[in-house]
């Protein structure tokens, strides 16, 4: 199992090249930008303990470098590919709202939280006052 996931590594083509490109493009941004914040962070460690500069951009080089390349390919592992590829399909069957009944919905959502937010401040209140004529609080 190990071995053949290694063996994706070092692989250069593209599984299944015209099929979830958008979903796969994606999912490979995303990762290249939490790799990117990783070494953002390494970098405030490694000038913490004194590294000299120049072997923190070449070990950020190297890792982003090796990120880049195990992000690239693990969007090409074919059963993480074909996941990708079946999430791009669902993708493109959901009827999204137009603008008018996302703000329609939206401002429903809004009114019900804040008027629960009310009724259980008054709830909150009502309890607290009595409690504390009770001498409980």
């Amino acid at each position: 199992m190990v071995y053949a996931f290694l063996q994706e590594l070092v692989q250069v083509g593209i599984y299944k090249r015209s099929q979830g490109r958008i979903t796969r493009q994606v999912t490979f941004a995303v990762l290249l930008v939490a790799i990117i914040f990783g070494l953002w962070r390494l970098s405030f460690v490694l000038t913490s303990y004194r590294v000299p500069m120049e072997w923190a951009y070449g070990l950020s080089a190297l890792l982003l470098a090796a990120g880049g390349w195990m992000s690239y390919r693990l969007v090409n592992v074919p059963g993480f590919a074909d996941f990708l590829i079946a999430v791009e399909a669902e993708m493109n069957k959901v009827s999204w709202p137009s603008r008018t009944e996302l703000v329609r919905s939206c401002v429903v959502v809004l009114v019900v939280i804040f008027t629960l937010a009310v009724v259980l401040f008054g709830f909150d209140f009502l309890w607290g006052t009595v409690f504390r004529k009770m001498g409980i609080l």
